[in-house]
């Protein structure tokens, strides 16, 4: 089982370090001005598709915080017998553009599409929307990584509760470290 858990950790941290990239980059002050929200402003009965907060800084930093964690995986996983017999998959085989931006976008369009229906159902940006603002990037992740790497059924649903549970865990860091709001 900890062998399960280390591997479902490894093949999902490209996603959770885009989600956390994206969230990041609008922290950055000197980011600000490339603030251009992905929606263009465009609203749908009468709201915003988006919002400001779903910037194109923060899919571009997502992603490339995706394939930088995807590359240091590779380099890693050359290096180290121990991940070799860890980790399923073989590293050498994988492509980190293509990994790392399937990891990155997924967590990003996920998140983008959950934003949608918080706005829609008028819940204010940054506010707690559980157990959606938990769930986003994982499935949008799922998803897109399934297009390139398909993990069996039980591994997806030891992937979900596992990043389940970090989210709150890295959201209540982000709080300590005075990055949040809300510590959930």
């Amino acid at each position: 089982m900890i062998k399960e858990l280390i591997f479902i950790w490894w093949f999902f941290s490209p996603a959770g370090v885009s989600n956390i990239a994206a969230f990041v980059s609008g922290k950055a002050s000197f980011l600000k001005k490339y603030s251009f929200p992905v929606d263009f402003g465009i609203k749908f009965r009468g709201k915003r598709l988006l919002g400001d907060n779903k910037t194109i800084r923060g899919f571009i930093f997502g992603i490339i915080g995706a394939i930088a964690i995807v590359s240091l995986q590779i380099f890693l996983y050359k290096n180290s017998s121990y991940l070799q017999k860890t980790i399923p998959i073989d590293y050498n085989t994988i492509n980190p553009i293509i990994f790392g931006f399937l990891s990155g976008f997924g967590a990003m369009l996920g998140d983008s599409i959950k934003s949608f229906f918080k706005r829609q159902l008028n819940v204010p940006p940054g506010k707690s929307w559980f157990p959606f603002d938990q769930i986003d990037y994982i499935i949008g992740g799922i998803i897109f990584t399934s297009f390139y790497i398909k993990l069996s059924f039980y591994e997806y649903v030891l992937l979900f509760f596992m990043w389940f549970l970090l989210h709150p865990i890295t959201t209540f860091i982000g709080y300590i470290l005075r990055l949040k709001n809300s510590p959930l």
